[in-house]
């Protein structure tokens, strides 16, 4: 199995500034116990020399441990350049968000050693689609979220090099339009992206992940868990940056108030089950969008 977005795991934040090698260590040992043989080491959105330094962190601690080195295959970068806009902006910090632009986008991909696979962004908030052309020179998957496209912009992004989408069904307002919104744009394009889903029931419930699927086909479909610290603990309430989060039975990350979902606190086995139980899929169309498709995506 091979997940492209995790932000943390076992109890262990990937995007903690006190990250140590031990602890990273547990996390990736917990994954592998878990059946996962390797992720994207996901970092998010924080004020652009903070994420620098957290990457530059994960460049160093891979360095040092056989175990992590092997299972981290690459980072993925979600944010800053997303959508500022409430419920596209998702549980990412406002006052942190800002447009793309190639300058920045480089002192992130230098603090990332070279080890970038994978940049997620608003392409509304790229002008020109610069960061966006650049990235794809580089061999880097760039992937929109977080974001409110127009069908111009899709395309025109996707000129540029955009490849796939994150956690379609997520990143968006609870409310939209009920035709043209960004879920219905994305999926008129399912041809030429690759989508991304959670499957943890929440995120998106599973009758719905299911017509997604239909609709996309499973040779253009991932599934990834967005796990953060928690995953692998189960329920109960939770510390992680500037959250106190509650994790339910359904192992949904909650903010306090419930106002947003705040990644997952799923494991992989938990997806396989619900993809099993709720949607009937057998081991080969699993390990597909589990284990092959993550990783052509990504060009590994």
């Amino acid at each position: 199995m091979f997940d492209i977005q995790v932000n943390g795991y076992g109890g262990v934040d990937f995007n903690s500034d006190d990250l140590s090698v031990d602890a990273l260590h547990q996390a990736c040992a917990k994954l592998r116990e878990d059946g996962v043989t390797g992720i994207l080491a996901t970092i998010i959105t924080e004020k652009l020399p903070v994420m620098a330094q957290r990457l530059a962190r994960l460049v160093q601690l891979r360095e040092q441990d056989d175990l992590i080195k092997a299972m981290i295959r690459g980072f993925h970068i979600e944010g800053p350049f997303i959508s500022p806009m409430d419920g596209y902006r998702g549980a990412h910090p406002q006052d942190a968000v800002c447009p793309a632009t190639v300058d920045d986008m480089k002192l992130l991909q230098d603090s990332a050693g070279g080890l970038t696979r994978l940049v997620t962004l608003a392409p509304e908030y790229d002008a020109r689609m610069q960061t966006i052309a650049y990235l794809a020179k580089q061999g880097i998957t760039i992937s929109a979220g977080h974001c409110n496209s127009s069908m111009n912009q899709l395309h025109a992004a996707i000129d540029a090099g955009l490849s796939m989408y994150t956690h379609l069904g997520n990143g968006c307002p609870a409310n939209m339009p009920r035709h043209d919104n960004i879920v219905q744009r994305v999926l008129s394009l399912h041809d030429k992206l690759w989508l991304c889903f959670i499957a943890d029931g929440v995120h998106i419930p599973m009758f719905a992940l299911k017509n997604y699927l239909n609709i996309a086909g499973s040779d253009r479909c991932i599934i990834t868990t967005d796990a953060i610290a928690p995953a692998g603990l189960g329920p109960g309430t939770y510390t992680l940056s500037r959250w106190t989060l509650q994790i339910g039975e359904d192992l949904a990350a909650r903010s306090e108030d419930g106002s947003h979902l705040v990644g997952s606190a799923i494991d992989m086995p938990r997806v396989i089950q619900n993809l099993q139980q709720s949607l009937g899929m057998d081991q080969t169309q699993i390990e597909k969008l589990i284990c092959k498709n993550p990783r052509k995506a990504i060009g590994l």
